[in-house]
């Protein structure tokens, strides 16, 4: 009985071992290292928002009218200096910011000027290239008939590109003149400018009548002293012959004036009358932006145009040519770039070196600027 149980078990496991497959073997992997622990890492902290004032104007136009009045009562009920914020206060801060507002359109000046005719003449001046300098000088009837003189002169030998210097104009609102002088540029029935009058309801238009006496290149020279009719005298130019402005930007006082008397002796002046050019370009109260501008500090200008009327315009745009080695100095056995170092040394043995002679650097850009058009025009016909 034993013996045929046995049997039995052995003839199950046979069976098993055919029906199951055969075990894969197993792989041990390799022993690894222990994980260490994760760093804490902190985000980074978002930085505290500063806060900037506003800028005085800014916040002011920031502000609607309800917060206008509730910022001045906040102010008169938490400032430390209740007497900074009374009626008196208010009223002078209020007048220090419509005057930094309007600019050149109020000011508040210490006593009446008197009319002064500042002497600033008239010169005209053929310069090299066949370029015609005029400045005009005053704003007055004789300086442009001077003008029109120089214009009947040119006949005989025209100059193909004209410099009109308006850096020594002083200002001037007879606004009837700078059209005067428009005219003598613009086409014929070209509106130049106008004259509004909003307190009034006025505007006076001023027109070209006449056929211009020039019409060839033309570039205008401002400064910084530019101010009232000789603004607008460029920039009419700008507007109806494409004239290329160079200097400062101008004043910004392109506008008729009237003194107001106050009890004190002094006076405000305050533009009554806008100038307008037909394009609604603006000129008042920012000035007019020359095309290319110079850096120049006003009292060298002023010394500059001083000394031109004495000694011409010429002398201060040309400079004088360096010293350079040619085919006479080689044969003669010289070297003209040598003798000049050495003369400089010996110069400077005796003491400091001259200066060099001052240049009107306005005028040397103009010039640059007509050969530079100049040798474009010449191309342009090679090319055709």
């Amino acid at each position: 009985m034993r013996i045929i149980l046995v049997l039995a078990l052995t003839a199950a496991l046979v069976s098993a071992q055919e029906i199951l497959p055969d075990p894969k073997p197993v792989t041990l992997a390799p022993p690894t290292e222990p994980v260490k622990p994760a760093m804490k890492v902190t985000p980074p902290q978002p930085k505290a928002e500063q806060r900037l004032p506003l800028g005085s104007r800014e916040a002011a136009d920031a502000l609607t009218d309800e917060e206008l009045r509730k910022v001045v009562e906040m102010l008169r009920e938490n400032y430390i200096r209740p007497d900074a914020l009374g009626e008196q206060a208010l009223a002078r801060a209020n007048l220090q910011g419509v005057l930094d507002r309007l600019g050149a359109g109020a000011r508040i000046y210490a006593k009446r000027d008197e009319p002064k005719n500042q002497p600033s003449p008239f010169h005209s001046e053929l310069l090299d290239g066949g370029v015609s300098y005029i400045r005009l000088g005053a704003l007055m009837q004789e300086n442009i008939a001077a003008m029109d003189k120089s214009f009947d002169d040119f006949s005989t030998k025209p100059p193909t590109a004209l410099v009109l210097d308006l850096r020594a104009t002083p200002h001037s609102t007879d606004f009837e003149l700078a059209a005067e002088v428009t005219r003598r540029f613009s086409p014929k029935g070209r509106v130049l400018f106008s004259i509004k009058r909003p307190k009034v309801n006025d505007e006076e238009i001023l027109t070209s009548r006449e056929d211009p006496k020039w019409r060839g290149l033309l570039v205008v020279l401002v400064d910084g002293n530019t101010a009232g009719a000789g603004e607008i005298i460029a920039a009419v130019l700008r507007t109806h012959v494409r004239s290329y402005i160079v200097g400062q930007q101008t004043q910004g006082e392109a506008a008729q004036f009237e003194d107001l008397p106050l009890p004190s002796g002094k006076v405000l002046r305050v533009a009554i009358g806008e100038v307008t050019l037909p394009d609604n370009s603006p000129v008042f109260p920012g000035g007019l932006t020359p095309d290319l501008a110079i850096a120049l500090p006003q009292e060298k200008t002023d010394a500059i145009l001083a000394s031109e009327i004495t000694a011409g315009v010429a002398s201060f745009v040309a400079d004088k040519e360096r010293p350079r080695m040619n085919e006479a100095a080689l044969v003669a056995g010289t070297n003209p770039e040598l003798d000049a170092v050495q003369e400089q040394q010996k110069l400077k043995v005796k003491g400091p070196l001259p200066q060099p002679s001052p240049r009107d650097i306005v005028l040397q850009r103009a010039l640059d600027y007509i050969t530079g058009v100049r040798i474009y025009e010449a191309s342009q016909t090679k090319t055709q």
